[in-house]
């Protein structure tokens, strides 16, 4: 056992000793030494159960016949980060949260690891560790929280709070009335109840083959949560024993697979950032060009909030990611040979998995659109390429042409939203807000909620070298890249240029002479920002969105 290493031997007394002042037996610790990755804190409402879920997990290994060992990392709340300078660390905790797993496996030589996560960059964080130090493991999420009901029976979620800021600036509601929404829209544990990042990885983990069936979409409060965490903690003492590590079971194909799945059930923009980050820890390649190759031959057959009023909560009732996996095999859409931590094939999975809601989870004959959730633009503006949610696009405007208004942050709009200085036909640009430029590439669920609420989702467009949310919808472009910081073209956008943006050609132009461009590119002067500390670091080591955000070696 790769524990050995620090328990087996005469010369290594002292760090059996060591263990014994933990508390272990000698037939504890003669046992696979299994981690316990556990991201639990009371700040993040998807983590604040993981000690439930935790303890499950260490029961099963225990089951099993191996000996669990617990350690924390830390996390960021996309949600109570939103808005502020807070969600400039967020994208950063990703690449240490993998850092720390990385340094706690190999310090202490652990023969195997659960993760144990929910939320935005967390999961990502763990599973670029699990396939970066590739000893024997699987991730178990926490489950997606219920979504809320207001009196009445409306069904509501966090998006519902974000989008009544903007109607009560519109004057579509009273204080009254956002209270009460605010009051209803998360009712308790579990990560937010869309198709928002957090469930758009943990669905994305069981397709990649990474986690068991219904990691996805399990709900946080129920027993079934429960057994599925110690089903996980007896299949890494099984991984073990067999010698199967996660790049044994993550391949090319393994991605194609997943992003097949995003494109299905029309998961967050933010997969876009992470999917690459985490195969490079895989040594495989994944840039923007499959993503786009892959959505245009699948078709969109889920629509969860915001697309729709359906939460996560449906699609597990529905059937669940095995029953997406199913329709998308009638076209060949995926690789059902692939093997998974479940100890079978994709196509075993699948076999007898249904479709119990056609509503929630369509025939493939009979998609919402042809096309998958994500399209990738290019053109003058974007040269390596920017990420829209089309699914969260309604069909008008699938194609538009405006006058750029132009802010050097995301403070700077949300200002002028709120003053309403945003007018009809506008194309907000919001730059220096990219993984360099911000630093930190933050999420922007505040301003584009706010130009939801207040009405102008078919009347402007958005695009940023920043990010979205899982939970935005409407023309709003993210990850545009160069970024303005690495002097792309988004920094020379002036107010008034004229943009033209064609989601069905991937396209996306600024109507000024190259000859100009130019021009004004060797005269434009980057702003420079005090920062210090890890967002120092940071922005020194980070590459562009559309290499998944990555750290230069």
């Amino acid at each position: 056992m790769r524990s050995d290493n620090i328990k087996k031997g005469i010369v290594r007394a002292p760090h059996r000793s060591l263990l014994k002042a933990d508390g272990f037996t000698d037939e504890e610790i003669s046992r696979p030494l299994i981690a316990v990755a556990n991201s639990a804190n009371e700040i993040i409402p998807g983590h604040i159960h993981l000690n439930s879920i935790t303890e499950a997990v260490k029961a099963g290994i225990r089951m099993a016949g191996g000996t669990p060992v617990e350690f924390g990392t830390i996390g960021v709340c996309d949600g109570i980060a939103m808005g502020h300078e807070g969600m400039k660390y967020s994208l950063v905790s990703r690449d240490i949260i993998a850092d720390s797993v990385e340094i706690m496996l190999h310090a202490h030589q652990f023969d195997g690891v659960v993760m144990v996560a929910n939320c935005d960059k967390i999961v990502p964080g763990m599973l670029m560790a699990l396939l970066r130090v590739n000893i024997p493991g699987l991730i178990i999420s926490g489950g997606p929280m219920m979504c809320g009901y207001l009196p009445g029976g409306k069904e509501i979620d966090l998006i519902s709070v974000f989008e009544g800021i903007g109607k009560l600036l519109k004057k579509e509601i009273d204080e009254e009335m956002l209270k009460e929404i605010e009051e209803y829209a998360c009712p308790g544990a579990g990560s937010c109840s869309g198709m928002f990042t957090a469930n758009s990885m943990n669905c994305l983990s069981e397709a990649l083959g990474l986690a068991l069936p219904g990691n996805g979409t399990v709900p946080a409060i129920t027993s079934k949560r429960i057994r599925l965490a110690k089903l996980a903690g007896m299949k890494v003492v099984e991984l073990v024993k067999r010698g199967i590590k996660p790049r044994d079971i993550v391949t090319i194909e393994s991605f194609k697979n997943a992003i097949a799945v995003d494109m299905a059930i029309g998961a967050s923009t933010n997969t876009v950032l992470h999917l690459p980050a985490i195969a490079k820890e895989a040594g495989i390649n994944l840039d923007l060009e499959i993503f786009d190759e892959i959505s245009r031959k699948t078709p969109n057959i889920c629509r969860l909030s915001p697309a729709s009023s359906q939460h996560i909560q449906d699609l597990d009732m529905a059937g669940g990611i095995p029953a997406v996996m199913k329709e998308l095999s009638k076209k060949q859409l995926i690789n059902t040979e692939l093997i998974t931590v479940s100890g079978k094939k994709i196509g075993e999975i699948i076999e007898n998995a249904k479709v119990w809601n056609r509503e929630v989870i369509r025939d493939i004959e009979n998609p919402y659109s042809e096309e998958g959730g994500i399209a990738i633009l290019k053109g003058s503006l974007a040269p390596d390429g920017a990420v829209i949610k089309q699914s969260a696009v309604s069909q008008n405007m699938m194609k538009f042409t405006g006058k750029a208004k132009v802010f050097n942050s995301e403070e700077e709009a949300m200002e002028a939203v709120m003053k309403d200085k945003i007018k009809d036909g506008d194309f907000i640009v919001i730059r220096y807000e990219g993984p360099k430029g911000g630093p930190g590439m933050r999420e922007m669920l505040s301003i584009t909620s706010a130009i939801s609420g207040k009405g102008f989702g078919e009347k402007v467009a958005l695009l940023t070298d920043g990010r979205f949310s899982g939970g935005t919808r409407g023309p709003c472009i993210g990850h545009v890249s160069p970024e303005a910081a690495e002097k792309g073209p988004i920094a020379c956008v002036k107010d008034g240029d004229i943009i033209e943006m064609g989601i069905p050609a991937r396209k996306l132009e600024i109507k000024v002479e190259k000859e100009e461009m130019e021009k004004r590119k060797k005269e434009m002067k980057i702003p420079e920002k005090k920062i210090k500390g890890v967002l120092s670091r940071y922005s020194k080591l980070v590459k562009s969105a559309n290499t998944g955000a990555i750290l230069e070696e």
